[in-house]
C-alpha cells in the first residue's frame, strides 16, 4: 500500500516509475473521459489570442524544423516585448490567476511572453453573457480569434498539475464556479490540447521535434512534470545534432532547472562534449558555439587538450570574441566560465599571468589561484580525496583530464645552485596505454629561464630484444642557448615507498635536445606492468626528476 503521507506534487514520487517508459507510465487511463460531459464537472474556455506575427501553431505543423521553432519562439519573445502584448496589471486583481502566480520581481521572466491567463468566470444573467468579452476584460490585450470549450474533470488535471489544483481548490468562491477561461497565444492551442490530452491518457500524439517542444513549454507552464518527463524521453530518442543539442540547453531556466528535465539536458551536454572533444580540431566551429555549448565542452573529464593552460587560454579568446566589453566579460567569467577551468592543475607561470590578467577581477582571480597552489602543496593521497569529493558535486576544479602534457609538481631553488626537483604521476592505465610504441609528455617547467620537459616510453631495449619504460629529459626549442644540467631520475618502490635512484648523468643541452634512458627499470616491459610490479604503488607510478645547472 502507498504511503498516504506522499507529496501529490513531490518530483521524487510523481510519475518516478522506474518502469516508466513513453509508452507506458504505469498510470490510469482515462482517455475515456476526455471532453465527455458524463465524467466532467467543469468546463474549460479556451479563448486564442492572435499571435503578434504570423505563422499559427508551431506543434508538428507551423515548424518543420527545430530551427525554424527557436526563430519563430525569439520573434515571437521579441515582439512581446515590443508590443506588452498582454499587460497583467492593468486587469483587475479579482478575476485573475496567473498561471506561473508572477511576482513583481520576476516580471521579466523570459516566459512572460507566452503567459496564460486563467480565471473563473461566475454564470452571468442573458445581457452580461452578451458582452463578456467587454465587462470580464478591460485590459489592452490581443483581440480574441476565437473560443474552444472542452468539457474536463477538475480531479484529474488536479492530480495531475499543481497549477490546477490551486485553481479548483484556492477556497475562493470562484473557484466553485463551473466555467474556467484560459487565454492562450494562437501558437499555443496546439501544444495545449496535447497536454490536456496527456493528463488524461498519459501518452501524446506528436512525435516531431518542434511539436514536443511545443508541449514540453507548455506542460512547464502549467506545471505537469509527468508530461515534461515523457517529452524528455522522447527527445532523448531523437537523433541529437549540435543545433538540437545547443536549443535543448538555450530553454527558459523554469524548463531547464527542472528534474524532469535533466536527461535531456544531460544527453545534450555529454553530445556536445564528445562531438567537440578536440576543440584544436574543430576550433573555428567551438569559437561561434554560444555560451551554454561552451560550458558543456569546457566541463567535460574527456576533454582532449594539451594542458589545462590551453583551456585557459582558449576560455580568454572566446570571452573576448562574444564579449567585447570588459564588464560583461568578467562577469561571464565570474559567475559562469571560470568555473569551467581547473585552475589546480594549470602552470604556476600561467596561475602568475592569472593575477595580472585584466578580464578576471582581481579578488575572483586571487581567491581561484589561492586555492590552485594549496592543492598543489598538497600530498598526492589529499588531492586524490580532494578530487573524490568533488567527483560528486556539480563542479569539477580538483579532478584531472586526461591531459596531452601530464601536470607536473615543482621545487625550485635559486641558492646555492640553479636547481629544480619535479614529481611526474602516471596512472597503470596510463602506462598500458603506451605499449608497444607510445610515449606521453610533462608538462612544461623551467629552470635557467628555459623550458624543459618529461617523456615516458614504451620502446625496444638497446639490443631490440623486447620492450621496456624509458624516461627522457627534454629541452624545448628556443633559441640557440645550450647549457649543462646535472639530473638524476628516481622512482618511488613498493618495498619502502621511497625514491631510488635509477640514473644519473649529465648533458649539455640545445634547445630541442633529449637525453635519458630507454631502460629506465633494467626489466622487460611485462615484469614492469605485472601485478606484484614493485613500481606501482596503488595503481600510481610515482616518478622524480632533479636538475642543477652546473657552475
Amino acid at each position: 500500500m502507498k504511503d498516504q503521507n506522499l507529496d501529490l506534487f513531490d518530483p521524487r514520487t510523481a510519475v518516478m516509475d522506474p518502469e516508466y517508459s513513453p509508452t507506458h507510465t504505469g498510470e490510469p487511463d482515462f482517455a475515456f473521459a476526455f471532453d465527455d460531459v458524463n465524467f466532467s464537472d467543469r468546463i474549460l474556455r479556451i479563448e486564442i489570442l492572435g499571435d503578434s506575427i504570423a505563422g499559427g501553431s508551431s506543434s508538428d505543423g507551423g515548424c518543420s524544423s527545430l530551427a525554424d521553432w527557436a526563430r519563430n519562439r525569439k520573434r515571437r519573445r521579441e515582439d512581446f516585448r515590443k508590443e506588452n502584448a498582454l499587460d497583467i496589471t492593468a486587469c483587475p486583481e479579482d478575476q485573475i490567476i496567473c498561471c506561473n502566480q508572477i511576482d513583481s520581481e520576476d516580471a521579466d521572466n523570459e516566459n512572460q511572453d507566452e503567459a496564460v491567463v486563467a480565471m473563473i468566470e461566475e454564470t452571468n444573467s442573458g445581457d452580461e453573457a452578451a458582452n463578456s468579452d467587454d465587462s470580464t476584460w478591460n485590459c489592452d490585450s490581443p483581440r480574441v480569434m476565437r473560443v474552444k470549450t472542452l468539457n474536463i474533470s477538475s480531479p484529474i488535471l488536479a492530480a495531475k498539475s499543481p497549477f490546477f489544483y490551486k485553481l479548483f481548490s484556492n477556497g475562493m468562491r470562484e473557484s466553485e464556479q463551473r466555467q474556467v477561461t484560459l487565454r492562450i497565444n494562437a501558437s499555443e492551442e496546439a501544444a495545449l490540447t496535447e497536454l490536456l490530452k496527456f493528463m488524461y491518457r498519459n501518452m501524446l500524439t506528436t512525435n516531431t521535434a518542434p511539436g514536443l517542444l511545443d508541449v514540453l513549454m507548455a506542460a512547464d507552464k502549467f506545471e505537469v512534470a509527468s508530461c515534461m518527463k515523457y517529452c524528455s524521453r522522447l527527445l532523448c530518442n531523437l537523433p541529437m545534432t549540435p543545433e538540437s543539442a545547443l536549443l535543448y540547453l538555450e530553454l527558459p531556466s523554469s524548463v531547464l532547472m527542472a528534474d524532469a528535465v535533466r536527461p535531456l539536458t544531460d544527453a545534450a551536454k555529454q553530445f556536445l562534449a564528445a562531438r567537440y572533444k578536440d576543440i584544436t580540431k574543430f576550433q573555428e566551429e567551438v569559437m561561434k558555439l554560444p555560451l551554454a555549448g561552451i560550458e558543456a565542452i569546457l566541463s567535460s573529464d574527456d576533454l582532449q587538450v594539451a594542458s589545462e593552460d590551453a583551456v585557459y587560454d582558449f576560455v580568454l579568446k572566446w570571452t573576448r570574441a562574444h564579449y567585447p566589453l570588459i564588464e560583461e566579460r568578467r562577469e561571464i567569467l565570474s559567475s559562469r566560465l571560470g568555473r569551467c577551468i581547473r585552475f589546480p592543475f594549470m602552470s604556476c607561470r600561467k596561475l602568475r599571468k592569472v593575477l595580472t590578467c585584466n578580464d578576471f577581477e582581481h579578488e575572483f582571480a586571487s581567491k581561484l589561484v589561492l586555492e590552485a597552489l594549496f592543492f598543489k602543496a598538497e600530498a598526492p593521497h589529499r588531492q586524490r580525496t580532494q578530487a573524490a569529493e568533488e567527483s560528486a558535486s556539480t563542479s569539477r576544479r580538483f579532478v584531472e583530464r586526461a591531459y596531452k602534457y601530464r601536470p607536473v609538481k615543482v621545487v625550485e631553488f635559486e641558492l646555492p645552485r640553479q636547481q629544480c626537483i619535479v614529481y611526474l604521476d602516471l596512472k597503470r592505465e596510463e602506462c598500458a596505454n603506451l605499449f608497444p610504441s607510445g610515449r606521453v609528455y610533462s608538462q612544461a617547467f623551467h629552470l635557467g629561464g628555459q623550458g624543459f620537459f618529461l617523456s615516458a616510453h614504451c620502446n625496444m631495449d638497446q639490443q631490440s630484444s623486447f620492450h621496456c619504460f624509458g624516461l627522457f629529459l627534454g629541452m624545448q626549442e628556443k633559441g640557440s642557448v645550450s647549457f649543462t644540467v646535472d639530473y638524476e631520475f628516481a622512482a618511488r618502490t613498493t618495498l619502502a615507498e621511497e625514491y631510488v635512484s635509477k640514473y644519473k648523468g649529465n648533458y649539455t643541452f640545445t634547445g630541442g635536445k633529449a637525453v635519458g634512458y630507454r631502460n629506465l627499470f633494467a626489466i622487460p616491459w611485462t615484469s614492469f606492468m605485472a601485478e606484484d610490479s614493485l613500481y606501482f604503488i596503488k595503481g600510481v607510478l610515482h616518478l622524480r626528476a632533479e636538475l642543477t645547472i652546473r657552475p
